[in-house]
């Protein structure tokens, strides 16, 4: 008899996607703001980032005290990701709280990636049912902004808009002459409007919002009260509530409110028994990219996380002694290269590269064990796993999705196989010593190109490093192979 499908109760929660016209035009600072509003309400706030972006998801998990997740149409096709985003709810739902789904966007409402806006903030939008709130900039602006509203409310069809929410408001004169245009000429509701601030509440720097890893900002709480300060006193949040609601029934597209049946596979694809494979991941202020659910895929497989430090307070080599595999994800190697070059840590993985430790890197990592790292015209020695050099630079080098094949044999993917991910990093792999490319990209900038094709990926015994992050969810064979691979090596060292 096969075994039955578990169908989770329907998720009727208040959900709100927060958008805007550009990148830029306000809505980190509404969506940080209203997630931690909320939670004072007493919601349970999950947050939702929409895209590859492991710094606002990670100020958002600040604000709702609560775990964010990314979601992205690109990595996971959409029932999958409709899956992805109920199981995410429901394991906030066992608190007891009422629940408040937010989802903020990235760039414009409508951009994607290609001229039929591919994967947008819209399309993701409209398969989840969440209602849209606006965040306008009506900078030295009236009447126009009613014009630009009503160009994004029937600019696609199968979308609702709960409102709109008025960024850099410069008179009293200004709102009400907004509030009348936009409510008479576009037919959305004003929920609120928010002052010219004179001082950016949100630090930044070249990747977007500023951080120093484990504690993102010294005065990041102090920040988060100021942005909920802001929106109680500019938002009606009482009729934003009430807007919040799924405007349509459940259709034949899987939603958020429909019955999604969840694969029984995914639950048994974890090992039953405990097996004391001790796999470390470097968390610090350098490093600290990692998907929550790439460190839990692993925990599924029978891993015990092991976090370590390079920096400030670093690990004793008895620790790194004891792991079984290792993780290094992105950061921001390159605010930290003397300091890096000066930790006795990196002779050590060097060691367990050698030994044949199986090593997973991603950007920042993979800059760790290059040779060195030229920051300012400045070399810093790094681990000298890989023998090529990188070099910061002042303008982006690779941004956006990769998607790639898989040209060598190596211990996390299969030879052939198709992998979608994400790029963006400010620094280049300068040429060094021929090693065999493990990714050949159709899709994305990567390390270079070899005849014209671009590449990333490169392997040394068990190690492995990339520009390219994957997304676990996307590709569940790479916690699969991490974990064997870190048992195989505790059984044969």
């Amino acid at each position: 008899m096969a075994a039955e499908h578990h169908i989770p109760p329907a998720i009727t929660c208040p959900r709100l996607c927060i958008s805007a016209a550009r990148g830029g035009g306000g809505k980190t600072l509404v969506s940080l703001g209203l997630a931690r509003a909320l939670t004072h309400k007493g919601f349970a706030v999950k947050a939702f980032k929409k895209g590859p972006d492991y710094i606002d998801a990670a100020w958002l998990a600040k604000a709702s005290r609560q775990p964010a997740s990314n979601l992205d149409l690109f990595f996971l096709p959409s029932e999958p990701l409709c899956q992805f985003a109920v199981q995410s709810l429901q394991k906030l739902s066992k608190q007891g709280l009422p629940l408040f789904a937010l989802l903020e966007g990235n760039r414009g409402l409508y951009d994607g990636q290609n001229s039929r806006g591919a994967y947008s903030t819209a399309e993701l939008a409209r398969l989840l049912n969440f209602p849209i709130l606006l965040v306008v900039d009506v900078t030295k602006t009236t009447r126009t902004a009613a014009a630009l509203i009503r160009g994004l409310t029937s600019f696609e069809d199968g979308l609702s808009f709960a409102g709109c929410v008025l960024n850099r408001v410069g008179t009293a004169r200004q709102e009400a002459l907004l509030r009348t245009c936009i409510e008479e000429e576009a037919g959305l509701p004003v929920l609120g409007a928010i002052p010219r601030l004179a001082n950016n509440p949100l630090p930044e720097r070249h990747m977007g919002l500023a951080s120093s890893g484990e504690e993102l900002a010294q005065d990041c709480e102090e920040r988060l009260e100021t942005l909920a300060d802001l929106i109680q006193q500019s938002l009606d949040l009482n009729k934003l509530l009430a807007c919040c609601q799924p405007a349509r029934a459940s259709s034949e597209r899987q939603t958020l409110t429909a019955t999604i049946h969840l694969e029984q596979s995914q639950a048994q694809q974890s090992p039953s028994a405990a097996s004391n494979v001790r796999i470390a991941y470097v968390r610090d202020q350098a490093f600290w990219f990692y998907y929550p659910e790439n460190l839990e895929a692993l925990t599924q497989y029978g891993a015990e996380l092991v976090p370590l430090r390079l920096l400030g307070d670093p690990s004793p080599a008895s620790q790194w002694q004891e792991i079984h595999g290792l993780y290094l994800g992105g950061g921001f190697p390159e605010d930290y290269a003397k300091e890096l070059a000066a930790s006795p840590a990196l002779r050590w993985i060097s060691e367990l590269s050698q030994r044949g430790l199986p090593i997973y890197a991603e950007c920042g990592g993979f800059m760790l064990l290059a040779r060195s790292l030229i920051v300012k015209g400045q070399s810093y020695k790094m681990c000298g796993v890989f023998p090529v050099d990188v070099e910061f630079c002042a303008r982006p080098q690779g941004l956006g999705y990769v998607q790639a094949c898989v040209t060598q044999d190596n211990p996390f993917f299969s030879q052939g196989e198709t992998l979608r991910g994400h790029e963006f990093h400010y620094s280049r792999c300068l040429e060094g010593q021929p090693l065999a490319p493990m990714l050949s990209l159709t899709l994305g900038q990567g390390m270079g190109k070899v005849q014209g094709v671009a590449y990333d990926g490169l392997c040394v015994k068990r190690t492995w490093g990339s520009y390219t992050h994957i997304f676990a969810q996307t590709h569940p064979s790479w916690a699969k192979n991490f974990t064997l691979a870190a048992r195989h090596f505790s059984q044969n060292a």
